[in-house]
């Protein structure tokens, strides 16, 4: 049972320092981070001279605000609880020091993740994980002191120095048993680009946290593993992992982990749902995101923005979008995240036929894909070239890119490249041919559960002359073009308000308008109408009602609800 704040019971102050903390450690366990905050509080004060309870007091109160608060000062507080433990404690020391990295990188700053890593790497050599725990028995001796000294090469751009120190990571991988070896195994794993060990080291890292009831390591382990998944095109597989690390991360009062867990959902939607679910998860993972200055979480959320705006043809507004997160200035996004984003930008600026030059990204993206850190980047870069090459090249660079893409595990963007090249072929008016590529993008698509691409694949194919495709439509075609637009808004979560002021429409018109669709297509409430606009897949209020809370709930009623 937690103490008062006040009791004056313990026979000593550091008797009563030390019982406060303990009970601000449950109070943390137990998802109480204000508690937990105002006891770790009491605990500093009630320390008096006795510094290691200080700086174990400190420690704590930089774990919480990790969890729960401006990461900013999570990072300060965590340098201080350093530097604190240093003469009494080494391995508190790197607890903090490890977390303090954390920190800095969900901070987005390039120059304290650099500077903690480097301190984390001159310190004694140690085993402890990065989550503020000691290493249990039986931990590989050191996995901690590889991935820190593999991440100190990343983000100098040295992969070939990072492969160094963390091969030896994987190699041993077979022997882990422990989560936390096994969430830095998998880690190691992403950052080198092997995304089939990652998916199945994180895995086994989940089945292992859950045989041994180990809660804490399991939250991190589910926000890597459904990124993984995304990586590899699992859309659906991600989502279940997502939404289960958010129930955690709420339960555990750890609001900047459910903000990661809500960007990665985000982008989960941004292909497999509708523009409501998409936004839903977009909003909270900013909503906090924007307070505690979470650069990795915003730049995750704004990209799934833009990503579902490109899937939609909305070229220009994905363009807008990337454009501020990848270009140098104050709103650019994540130091690990810009390189990801780079193809979405290309391809977004040429179909809006926008006359910035992109050539600058592709040679950035150029340099990137030569590290050999992402084993589809050969295929993203040559089809970037392909988009901005001249049309006497394209065939080639497309053809290339599709060789390279069976190199590499990565479906969604396989059937991305083959979308883009039938786009290219149908422009060109060579209909054949693109029909070919364009309905192999459609098996892709398809089989990753991308329902937002393969709608845009089907439109295409349609332009390209493929009856299967327009049968596809059915009811859908009874639709003039006004109420085809009004459907399509409504189902992806607008009010009546909101569509009229999209189409320039009077509230009243667009009433009129979804009386008539409700009737030509047989119809009975919006949530029927999304299902029918998203080929009887989930509706809109998939990923919104789930979640619980916190965003609005656009299903509802007949066609004057939603307002």
């Amino acid at each position: 049972m937690a103490l008062n704040l006040y009791d004056r019971t313990a026979g000593t102050v550091t008797d009563r320092a030390a019982q406060l903390l303990d009970a601000a450690e449950r109070a943390r366990r137990g998802g109480r981070t204000r508690r937990a905050l105002a006891l770790a509080a009491a605990a500093r004060g009630a320390a008096g001279d006795d510094a290691p309870l200080r700086a174990r007091a400190e420690l704590l109160r930089g774990l919480l605000l990790l969890g729960d608060g401006p990461v900013a000062d999570a990072h300060q507080t965590l340098l201080l609880a350093a530097e604190s433990a240093a003469p009494y404690d080494a391995e508190g020391t790197q607890h903090a020091l490890a977390a303090a990295a954390e920190a800095a990188w969900a901070a987005g700053d390039f120059t304290a993740y650099l500077q903690t890593v480097q301190r984390c790497a001159a310190g004694p050599a140690d085993e402890t994980p990065p989550t503020g725990r000691a290493a249990a028995p039986g931990t590989a001796p050191a996995s901690w002191s590889l991935f820190r000294a593999g991440m100190r090469h990343v983000v100098l751009g040295d992969f070939a120095g990072a492969a160094g120190e963390l091969r030896p990571l994987l190699t041993a991988a077979a022997h882990l048993q422990q989560p936390d070896d096994l969430l830095l195994a998998g880690r190691a794993a992403l950052v080198l680009g092997d995304i089939t060990a990652a998916r199945r080291l994180l895995g086994r890292g989940l089945a292992a946290a859950g045989t041994r009831g180990a809660s804490g390591p399991a939250d991190r382990i589910l926000e890597f593993l459904a990124y993984a998944e995304l990586r590899a095109g699992y859309h659906q597989q991600a989502r279940a992992h997502a939404e289960e690390g958010l129930r955690a991360a709420r339960r555990l009062g750890r609001r900047n982990l459910a903000a990661q867990h809500h960007a990665l959902l985000a982008l989960v939607f941004s292909l497999v749902g509708t523009d409501s679910a998409t936004e839903h998860h977009a909003d909270a993972a900013l909503s906090v995101a924007r307070p505690h200055g979470l650069v990795q979480v915003s730049t995750l959320a704004e990209w799934a923005r833009a990503r579902a705006d490109l899937g939609h043809g909305r070229a220009e507004q994905a363009a807008s979008r990337l454009a501020p997160l990848l270009r140098p200035g104050p709103r650019r996004g994540h130091f690990g995240l810009w390189m990801l984003a780079v193809p979405c930008l290309v391809e977004a600026t040429v179909l809006a036929g926008l006359d910035e030059d992109v050539t600058d990204m592709v040679d950035l993206y150029a340099g990137w894909a030569a590290l050999g850190a992402d084993p589809q980047a050969p295929a993203l870069l040559t089809r970037c070239r392909a988009l901005t090459a001249r049309d006497e090249d394209c065939d080639a660079l497309y053809l290339r890119a599709l060789a390279e893409h069976e190199a590499a595990e990565g479906q969604f963007e396989h059937a991305r490249t083959l979308l883009s090249y039938g786009m290219w072929l149908r422009r060109r008016r060579r209909p054949l041919e693109a029909r070919r590529r364009l309905r192999a993008a459609l098996v892709g698509f398809e089989r990753c559960g991308a329902v937002l691409w393969e709608k845009r694949t089907r439109s295409e194919l349609r332009a390209a002359g493929d009856s299967a495709a327009r049968d596809d439509l059915g009811a859908l075609e009874r639709l003039t073009p006004q109420q085809q637009s009004v459907a399509g808004l409504v189902a992806s979560g607008a009010t009546n308000r909101e569509v009229a002021t999209r189409l320039s429409l009077s509230p009243r018109t667009v009433d009129h308008h979804l009386r008539n669709i409700f009737s030509r297509l047989g119809v009975r409430s919006r949530v029927e109408l999304a299902l029918m606009m998203n080929g009887g897949g989930t509706g809109q209020g998939d990923g919104v009602r789930e979640q619980g809370g916190g965003g609005r709930e656009p299903a509802g009623g007949g066609a004057d609800g939603g307002e």
